[in-house]
């Protein structure tokens, strides 16, 4: 029996790939930095019976309708909002994502960028750097207590969990709004359970770390700041699609909120024009949420072993996000 072909759209480290190379055809993208030009990838698909994925690559309906051996698709990432989940359920495709390993990588990240937003660590770094440092003041780069405030979490998952345990260890209140209650954060945590709009209303920390969906797109908008604390932060380490950006610029400019601490943004990479990089009030990263190396090797491993277990071993997906009809 011919062995599959199947095609990594970015360059990976060869030893965690070697495994798969052992078993199928491998062809690889040997850029890290570069997405995998779109018709290279239409091109590299058509020939593919397993594709390894960025969420930076868009896995469309046009690209299954002219991928016919296609069988899987693991995306490395929890999100899977750049696949058209309904086209691969139609063509049998089945949909593989990394939940769980990338949880408490990316719960420390989103609690270290709501405290770099709330005592304005880069801002402070860069005072010291740029040489500006002359005195000492009572209120010099004076920000926003963490400790005993109450923070907000849309989307009560298991890294909205995560999150909520940290803010624990900081004797913070925690609420949260989610499409169904977390009885587990609750019980656990003490998470109270609120409505989206006193969620906004009462929380000085509000986090978004909401999935992409067409619900949830554009959510926060002029309406959403406008009812939050002007002295709230908002932390957004979900999707970027979720914010207004015209938005949420006019509600820093007007100061309708305190400050922004942002992770993903609506189209990535940011440019570096983009308004709201003006702002000395907004901390910016470039979507380094799981980014520790133990937990991308966790990622991609997990990648590899779904893609043997569907096209080599016979096996179910260890993480399937779609099943194959």
């Amino acid at each position: 029996m011919a062995k599959p072909t199947v095609f990594v759209t970015r360059r990976l480290p060869n030893a965690l790939l070697q495994p798969l190379k052992d078993a199928v055809h491998l062809h690889m993208w040997e850029e890290e930095l570069e997405p995998v030009p779109r018709e290279t990838l239409l091109e590299a698909a058509a020939a593919a019976d397993g594709l390894l994925t960025m969420l930076s690559d868009r896995i469309d309906r046009a690209l299954i309708e002219r991928a016919p051996r296609l069988k899987v698709v693991a995306n490395l990432a929890v999100g899977f909002d750049n696949i058209d989940l309904a086209a691969c359920e139609e063509r049998g495709v089945i949909v593989c994502n990394t939940p769980d390993v990338l949880t408490e990588t990316t719960a420390d990240l989103t609690f270290a960028l709501l405290m770099a937003t709330a005592r304005r660590l880069i801002e402070a770094a860069d005072y010291v750097k740029n040489g500006q440092w002359k005195e000492w003041g009572p209120y010099l780069l004076a920000g926003k207590d963490i400790h005993h405030q109450t923070i907000g979490i849309f989307g009560m998952g298991r890294i909205g969990a995560a999150v909520a345990k940290r803010a624990k260890g900081f004797d913070m209140d925690v609420i949260y709004h989610n499409r169904s209650r977390n009885e587990k954060a609750e019980k656990e945590l003490g998470a109270r359970y609120v409505g989206f709009d006193e969620l906004l209303e009462t929380a000085d920390y509000v986090v978004s770390l909401l999935p992409l969906t067409e619900e949830t797109r554009g959510l926060f908008g002029r309406a959403a700041f406008k009812k939050m604390k002007k002295d709230a932060i908002f932390i957004n380490a979900g999707r970027g699609a979720v914010v207004d950006e015209d938005a949420l610029y006019e509600a820093l400019v007007q100061g309708e909120i305190a400050a922004a601490g942002l992770d993903v943004f609506q189209r990535e990479p940011i440019g570096k024009d983009h308004p709201l990089l003006k702002l000395k009030q907004v901390v910016a990263l470039p979507h380094i949420g799981s980014a520790s190396v133990a937990t991308r090797t966790k990622m991609i491993e997990l990648c590899r072993e779904n893609l043997l277990n569907v096209l080599v071993r016979g096996q179910s997906p260890l993480t399937p996000v779609t099943a194959s009809r």
